[in-house]
């Protein structure tokens, strides 16, 4: 049978478990910030890099609570190396928009839109909703330091699997 961790071994692998948590948050909160407050609307690659993070949090949160509960080390672990697998497919979607953003490959053809606004009439907002599409996923709304959000988020998600690795691996 497994012995429950030490209190040094909790509170090492809960900081690894913590970290990559508030990271994942960070992450995902700054993706939800850029789209509701700057105005940038998220193409449906955009959305869909970040769900790893929708899952990889709660995940991140019963590490910590496994931790800190001071369940066995292999439970603590294995919620770990699932946040950092989920966080290399993140990473490996990132890498994909933006071999699309480049024009290295084609993207999907439900991406190939360009963007159109709703209207503010009321009378013809339905018809609005139905004719709205995303913008393209073929160009990037912005670019920082020459990489887009795609760009920043396989760099952030590799960051982040990094942490959830070596927390998973680390001898206590």
């Amino acid at each position: 049978m497994a012995s429950a961790l030490s209190t040094a071994a909790s509170r090492t692998l809960a900081g690894y478990a913590a970290a990559a948590t508030l990271g994942m948050t960070a992450t995902v909160g700054g993706a939800l910030a850029f789209q509701h407050v700057g105005g940038y609307i998220p193409c449906a690659l955009c959305l869909l890099q970040r769900d790893p993070y929708y899952y990889g949090i709660p995940i991140g949160v019963a590490a910590i609570l496994a931790a800190v509960f001071r369940l066995p080390a292999w439970s603590v672990r294995g919620l770990l190396a699932v946040v950092g697998i989920l966080m290399l497919v993140g990473a490996g979607m990132g890498v994909y928009h933006s071999g699309v953003e480049w024009g290295f490959w084609e993207g999907p053809a439900t991406c190939a839109t360009s963007a159109t606004g709703v209207a503010t009439n009321a009378g013809s907002l339905l018809d609005d909703l139905n004719a709205y599409r995303g913008p393209s996923c073929t160009e990037a709304s912005l670019r920082v330091l020459g990489l887009s959000f795609a760009g920043w988020n396989v760099i952030a998600s590799l960051a982040l699997a990094a942490v959830a690795f070596i927390g998973a691996t680390r001898k206590t």
